[in-house]
């Protein structure tokens, strides 16, 4: 294989609020940690063990404004996107280190404000895609009901 590729897919819980930075030009950048864990049994204790890894989450522009407006902590979220190591100068003259994931999709899984929206048992024949907009799903006939093209005569 001649190219690369850099690819990144996680599902995981936000850890912080998405934290925004507006520039003069109009453009905007998101910021929050995913959480994803890892369980195993130990072998020779029997304990069950669970790692979490966390994740720095980067989103630009609208993009951004959409997770900020709909995401907040502990919601589970899908994202797509490319690894990036970046470094800078901290205060104290060291060199800093970070690795990000710059989100390219996303999808939003379960989110507190739409969970509070259909607490009264009704659930929602929408999904979220990426960029904000919802969708119908494909059958979004309620049930014991026929869609009128359906109809035999």
């Amino acid at each position: 294989m001649s190219g690369t590729l850099n690819k990144v897919m996680l599902i995981g819980h936000l850890g912080d609020e998405v934290k925004m930075h507006y520039f003069e030009g109009g453009g905007s950048i998101g910021r929050f940690p995913i959480a994803t864990n890892e369980s195993y049994t130990n072998k020779s204790t029997g304990e069950r063990v669970t790692n979490t890894d966390w994740h720095n989450i980067v989103v630009r522009n609208k993009a951004a404004e959409i997770c900020e407006k709909y995401l907040s902590k502990g919601d589970k979220v899908y994202v797509e996107g490319r690894l990036k190591n970046r470094q800078w100068q901290g205060e104290d003259g060291n060199t800093r280190y970070t690795t990000e994931v710059h989100v390219q999709e996303f999808t939003f899984l379960t989110t507190k404000k739409e969970s509070t929206t259909n607490e009264g048992g009704s659930a929602s024949n929408t999904q979220t895609t990426g960029n904000g907009n919802k969708t119908p799903l494909k059958d979004s006939t309620p049930l014991g009901q026929t869609a009128e093209d359906d109809l035999p005569f």
